[in-house]
């Protein structure tokens, strides 16, 4: 059971930097949503959590992706429509007002048995959780919770997390358990929260003490730990032949086997 976690930064890509030869890579100031559901429909995974997802976009990507789930709105969810239009226009300059929402999809033939939702916090954003249990071919069923707590606030992501943890914790009940997303929290800065989801609910290892994307299991062999994939493979070719890397974050994959 392979598990994708990726923040899409609202649609938006990551203009080329130092690092980026201007020759070689575009800032795309338009549209993408059908680079990023190609991308997410030609990788490999059965279940995926997004975050930062345009709540208009979940449609297309489970449809592009042969995949069903849920969302759940969080942050700056006003007047979608005109939101749209206005991201559509410019995304660079609506930004997160575009509209948020945390995404979570299940490849079918596995699909959603149960889902609820947490809201984690509303200020200064709304942060919020969804949780699923899951039915995948030939096993029990899997539960699995995405979230994304607040930036810059690792006192208040800490708190958020934790609290996640344990509704999500108590939903499962004993079947396991994949957690995760963008927390905001380092390890290495702030080790403690990762202590204590080990310590009090048996999740872990996070994905590196760098990260901030991060998938924690309980209750499941760990076939590939969580990884960040390296940032050319979230690059895609525009019709001039340069390359768009979609989002500033790195997705995040891992792979499980039920015990």
């Amino acid at each position: 059971m392979r598990v994708l976690s990726w923040n899409l930064y609202h649609g938006r890509d990551f203009p080329p930097a130092d690092g980026l030869a201007a020759e070689t890579h575009v800032d795309a100031n338009r549209p993408l949503k059908d680079e990023f559901a190609g991308w997410i429909a030609e990788h490999d995974w059965d279940v995926a959590f997004l975050q930062e997802a345009p709540p208009l976009w979940f449609r297309a990507l489970g449809e592009r992706s042969r995949s069903n789930g849920v969302r759940v709105l969080t942050s700056r969810n006003v007047l979608l429509p005109l939101q749209r239009l206005l991201a559509d226009l410019n995304p660079d300059l609506i930004k997160s007002w575009e509209g948020g929402s945390n995404q979570l999809f299940v490849r079918t033939p596995g699909h959603v048995l149960e889902h609820r939702a947490m809201t984690l916090t509303r200020r200064p954003e709304r942060r919020r959780m969804v949780w699923a249990r899951v039915g995948l071919p030939g096993g029990e069923p899997v539960c699995f919770a995405n979230l994304h707590a607040s930036a810059g606030l690792p006192d208040k992501a800490s708190a958020e997390v934790l609290a996640a943890a344990h509704n999500a914790i108590e939903w499962s009940g004993s079947d396991p358990l994949v957690f995760g997303g963008d927390l905001n929290l380092r390890p290495a800065r702030t080790p403690a929260p990762f202590a204590e989801l080990r310590a009090r609910f048996g999740l872990g290892d996070p994905t590196g003490p760098q990260a901030i994307d991060h998938l924690l299991a309980r209750g499941l062999a760990i076939a590939e730990p969580p990884r960040r994939l390296p940032p050319e493979e979230r690059e895609v070719s525009n019709s001039d032949g340069l390359r768009i890397r979609l989002s500033d974050h790195a997705p995040v994959a891992a792979s499980y086997e039920v015990k």
